[in-house]
């Protein structure tokens, strides 16, 4: 495995931008919920893109894959899909007179698990040892899944039949869940024309950076600032949510770490090496939405559980600025970021 080479913050930012770009150009009128996608991508987590059929989940996982230079696997699920068919399995080599393992898709930088609702709950779960611990065991033995790791799984929302609801606990381990929506007329007309002028179904794009350098880009996520006053806030929100009268199960504490995560990620995508409330405020819905239970009641007068946190945002105040972060990302035992380059407090007021 090669030396992880690390990215100036302003660096990922820049390249961030250029691969929002490329993929922009094939995936056209959702440069939000790309950037969302991609802030998945840089906190190192998993993203649910939950859709209607037709609206660019498949070509949207494929774009990133081609411009991030990542490995590609897309997996379709299926009601007689088996965990052995996700994970690999134990075949016996006649030549060799003995078991040798075979990959199973898995095996790869980014997996698109399509229409992961469609397969039962034994198959689903054979992602969580995978998404959860970046590795997969077979017959007792355990196999290293190499970094980069990421799977993007599509989901439809409104068809049941044929359908298994995803488990709270692997709802939990996706980082966030993105819709893109309906594209507006002129939009649609603009996918109409590029169709035309490429001259053929399948939209190729040359790669931005590779596997090495998105591991860099990663891992200068770490070297964003965060107040401890924004700290509390992510706190604040995610307890809401636990608090609210139409909820049943609120999110967990891994809800605030993706809250803190992303917001990190989407400084960066802003060119900024700190966070603000606006940050935090971008990303709450679709890390939050999908880590929570709503009371039976509430389904009968849908309500949604973005709904909830929508109102949670609402309801709880956003620090208009605070001291310095007390953990020690701000020392000279960090090469990445020093005091004398941390903004002044009224950098950091909210809009």
């Amino acid at each position: 495995m090669k030396d992880l080479v690390p990215v100036p913050v302003y660096e990922v930012g820049r390249m961030a931008r250029a691969v929002l770009d490329s993929v922009g150009s094939v995936v056209v009128g959702k440069r939000d919920a790309l950037e969302l996608v991609l802030a998945g991508i840089l906190a190192g987590g998993h993203v649910l893109l939950e859709d209607l059929p037709g609206l660019g989940k498949t070509l949207t996982a494929r774009s990133f894959a081609q411009a991030l230079g990542l490995d590609f696997r897309r997996l379709q699920f299926t009601p007689d899909l088996l965990p052995a068919d996700v994970t690999g399995s134990f075949l016996y080599d006649q030549r060799r007179a003995d078991f040798s393992f075979r990959a199973g898709p898995v095996f790869t930088n980014l997996l698109l698990a399509d229409e992961i609702n469609r397969t039962p709950p034994k198959t689903q779960s054979a992602l969580l040892e995978a998404m959860q611990e970046k590795q997969v065991s077979v017959e007792g033995v355990t196999y290293r899944l190499d970094p980069p790791f990421h799977v993007l799984a599509t989901a439809n929302p409104i068809e049941y039949e044929g359908t298994y609801p995803l488990p709270e606990a692997q709802l939990d381990r996706f980082l966030l869940r993105v819709s893109f929506g309906y594209p507006n007329r002129d939009e649609e007309w603009e996918v109409l024309q590029r169709r035309m002028s490429r001259r053929r179904e399948e939209a190729e794009l040359e790669p931005v950076v590779d596997a090495g350098t998105l591991r860099g880009m990663q891992a200068a996520i770490e070297d964003v600032a965060v107040e401890d006053s924004i700290g509390r806030y992510i706190v604040d929100l995610t307890a809401a949510t636990r608090e609210h009268a139409s909820v049943l199960v609120g999110a967990s504490p891994r809800g605030s770490l993706a809250l803190l995560l992303l917001a990190r990620a989407k400084a960066v995508l802003a060119g900024r090496d700190y966070v603000v409330p606006e940050d935090v405020k971008e990303v709450a819905v679709p890390a939050l939405a999908h880590r929570i239970t709503l009371r039976p009641e509430m389904w009968l007068r849908r309500v949604d559980p973005s709904f909830v946190v929508s109102e949670v945002l609402a309801q709880t105040p956003a620090p208009a600025s605070g001291a310095l972060p007390s953990y020690n990302a701000l020392t000279d035992t960090n090469p990445g970021v020093r005091l004398a380059e941390v903004p002044a407090p009224s950098r950091h007021a909210s809009q």
